[in-house]
Parts: structure tokens; C-alpha cells; sequence
């Protein structure tokens, strides 16, 4: 029980800040909160085309690229449509002081989040088996900005 508690507090905390800082945005959107849908899959579109120009495929590698590309463009749609969602509702559970209701909204975002990378890691893996070495640690460098676009350092 006392486990269970301890998990439970340190999921709310490590979803706090999120909600924290989203509802805490100023009323004038921020330069990223300001990219429009048309940016978004601009880049999105630079990063597929990075990732797989770095990958150098072989031809018979092109074949399981095809998933993969698909899933990489849903995931990032879903992704865009529920971060706009997420700072809204934030927004409103920061002015009414519902701590509770944004926890919960972060558990919710982190499962998604998580969901959403298993379909990347499901579509990858086939290809990934295919790859040599240098095709495995190039991978690995690119994909990061998939997972978490700007967190690079």
C-alpha cells in the first residue's frame, strides 16, 4: 500500500511541473506556441527527410521505411493536436486552482506519450534489425529529435 502511495505521489510530481509551467504560460503565446500547423509539418517533413538521408538505405531497407514514415507523421499529427489541447486545459485547471484535474491531465499526456513511442519502437524494430552498425548508432542520433524535438543539448 505504502508503495503503491509512493509511485502515485511521484507520478503527480513528475506531472506537476508540466501543468505548472503550461498553465503558466503568459496570455501572449510563446514563439512555439505561435508555430502554426503549417510550420509544424514543415519541419516535421525536414526530420523525416534528415532521418532518412543520414540512414543511407539500402534498397531493400525502403521497404520497411515505408511504415516506419507513416507512423513517424501520426505520431507527430496526434502529438501537435493533444499538446494544443493540453495547454487549454491546463490553463483552465491553473485558474481554478485544480491541482487534482492536472495531475490527472499529465498521467493522461505521459500515457499517450508512452503509447505513442511503443508504435515508433513496434515500426522501427523491423528496419532497425536490418541495419549495420553505422546505420544503428546514426539511428540512434537522429530519431532523438523525434522523441523530443528541442530537448537536445
Amino acid at each position: 500500500m505504502k508503495r503503491h502511495f509512493l509511485i502515485g505521489v511521484t507520478a503527480a510530481l513528475m506531472a506537476f511541473p508540466a501543468i505548472s509551467q503550461a498553465a503558466a504560460e503568459p496570455a501572449e503565446p510563446s514563439s512555439q506556441a505561435q508555430q502554426s500547423e503549417e510550420d509544424r509539418a514543415t519541419l516535421m517533413e525536414a526530420r523525416i527527410a534528415a532521418l532518412k538521408a543520414g540512414l543511407k538505405l539500402t534498397p531493400a531497407q525502403v521497404k520497411d521505411w515505408d511504415s516506419l514514415e507513416k507512423v513517424l507523421r501520426e505520431v507527430s499529427s496526434a502529438r501537435a493536436t493533444r499538446r494544443k489541447s493540453f495547454r487549454e486545459q491546463a490553463m483552465v485547471f491553473h485558474e481554478k486552482d485544480e491541482v487534482i484535474q492536472g495531475m490527472k491531465l499529465g498521467a493522461k499526456d505521459l500515457i499517450a506519450r508512452g503509447e505513442e513511442l511503443q508504435k515508433v519502437a513496434e515500426a522501427a524494430a523491423p528496419l532497425f534489425d536490418s541495419m549495420d552498425a553505422d546505420q544503428k548508432h546514426r539511428f540512434t542520433l537522429l530519431l532523438r529529435s523525434f522523441i523530443a524535438p528541442g530537448a537536445q543539448k
